[in-house]
């Protein structure tokens, strides 16, 4: 890669001021000091920008510190120019600039996602965090209602095929058709998620390199800023760059704990209809810029396949009394299950804390539990796993159930839409339970050993579901595993 004539000088400028030579892309040169970095946006026409003129430079950075600022303060710094003094030499400064640049504070590199993946970073507190951060990022985020989300996905596999085509990756044909008989098949499904405002302007390359720490926090940086139309997508979309990065460079658990963590804080459950061609298509933009670079993009370009391979879902619903371990459980079950990135868990504690406004581990007033709160998680509860049939996704349902009626409005619902359900009820001794939770740190929980001694009078037992030993957790997760092998 280089920098065109034009901006050589200042090129040389900006490695003084460095100390070093740029980190280059096809689009950009990123100038790293001791404190300070400064993005240089190359003069280049490319079939999906022009940043030929020096005007359309300093308007695209001033645009990406737009985007950016909010979500990252005192990272993003300003944009500034650099003119030619009388005897030639080059400084700051606003007086007839020869060229533009961003200024960013400096990250350390082992701060950056794909980083923390390398370096067995990506902790489960920090997943958490990471789908807390984009949950908030996309709720911040207005309705852009009329943009024909469906035409723009078929644009958007149009420009895909042709980059791999291009790129030497074969099948690109085959996918393309392929993934527009997908998107056809959703075209009623894509206009109603313009109609219900999950269409926004919204970061549009959202993958793990786009995520850093800032001040002890994850926060997105570098959205895309060149192209109005390919960041205004469903949020669904955007997420899917991220689940799709981590399931390939670290792992399906990690996918997947973070889309629980997304869905369990915004409570759209319908975006799973969505997964198979957002992340498809994500994974078909990794695989050709990969070949464009002359690295190999081959395992990409077969996930992009994979993922719209159709998977038969389940509905499994865990049940038992506080402690027996339903939601360790569930999050070690989840990965394991088809479509990608894994099952979908419904969680009712933390659906009662959406319900209230609350974080996950926030503990909730005794007010919470009332009867009335209880139906209305029930409800919730019920429809979600609904909605996630409906998407086809798989879905673990995890809840006391000591309310039988509960069971059987959950078989009933997931049986609308023809999905396999199971159902497994927790048991193990009392003493265990009651340590379990007495030893309970940052959980989304609320209940304590006083609500576990109540709870037995009411336990109903398993009935029509298996009964598992659930003592051993590990040995429990086998045993459910062995039990729910697809058909």
């Amino acid at each position: 890669m280089t920098i065109p004539a034009e901006q050589q000088d200042a090129a040389r400028f900006l490695s003084l001021l460095a100390g070093g030579a740029p980190k280059e892309t096809h689009i950009s040169a990123v100038f790293i000091g001791s404190d300070t970095v400064w993005k240089l946006k190359k003069a280049v026409r490319l079939p999906f920008l022009d940043f030929t003129a020096l005007d359309a430079r300093a308007g695209f950075l001033r645009r990406e510190l737009e985007l950016n600022q909010p979500w990252a303060p005192g990272l993003y710094r300003d944009v500034a120019g650099i003119v030619r003094l009388a005897d030639g030499t080059l400084a700051f400064g606003n007086d007839d600039p020869i060229e533009f640049v961003l200024r960013m504070a400096r990250i350390p590199n082992t701060d950056f996602g794909d980083e923390l993946v390398s370096n067995n970073g990506l902790t489960e507190k920090l997943l958490d965090d990471i789908g807390d951060t984009i949950a908030h990022f996309h709720k911040g985020l207005p309705p852009v209602h009329g943009t024909d989300f469906c035409a723009s996905m078929l644009r958007i596999t149009k420009g895909n095929a042709a980059s791999a085509h291009a790129a030497g990756l074969p099948g690109s044909s085959s996918w393309s058709q392929q993934m527009a008989s997908a998107i056809e098949a959703r075209h009623a499904w894509l206009s109603a998620r313009d109609r219900n405002g999950f269409v926004r302007r919204c970061h549009g390359d959202l993958h793990l390199g786009n995520i850093c720490l800032w001040q002890g926090r994850p926060v997105p940086f570098d959205a895309l800023e060149f192209d109005e139309k390919l960041a205004t997508i469903d949020v669904g979309y955007d997420l899917a760059f991220l689940l799709m990065d981590l399931d390939h460079r670290a792992s399906r658990a990690a996918a997947n704990r973070t889309m629980n963590r997304y869905l369990a804080r915004t409570g759209d459950i319908d975006a799973l209809a969505g997964f198979p061609i957002y992340l498809s298509q994500r994974a078909m933009i990794r695989a050709h810029v990969m070949a464009a670079m002359n690295q190999d993009g081959t395992a990409y370009l077969a996930a992009a396949a994979n993922y719209l391979t159709p998977a038969e879902p389940v509905t499994i619903a865990i049940g038992g009394l506080q402690g027996t371990g339903k939601s360790t459980l569930a999050r070690a079950l989840a990965p394991h299950l088809a479509p990608a990135p894994g099952a979908v868990i419904l969680r009712s504690d933390e659906i009662r804390k959406r319900l209230f406004g609350a974080s996950p581990e926030q503990r909730l007033p005794p007010g919470a539990y009332s009867s009335e709160s209880n139906a209305a998680v029930n409800a919730i509860v019920i429809a979600s796993a609904g909605t996630a049939a409906r998407s086809g996704h798989s879905a673990i349902v995890d809840a006391t159930f000591l309310d039988t009626a509960i069971r059987d409005a959950l078989r009933t619902e997931v049986g609308k839409y023809g999905v396999r359900f199971s159902g497994f009820w927790l048991q193990a001794p009392i003493s265990l339970l009651e340590n379990r939770i007495l030893s309970r740190s940052g959980d989304a929980s609320d209940a304590s050993v006083d609500v576990l001694r109540r709870s037995i009078s009411a336990d109903p037992g398993p009935r029509d579901w298996t009964p598992i030993d659930a003592t051993d957790g590990v040995a429990a997760l086998a045993r459910v595993r062995r039990a729910i092998v697809p058909r």
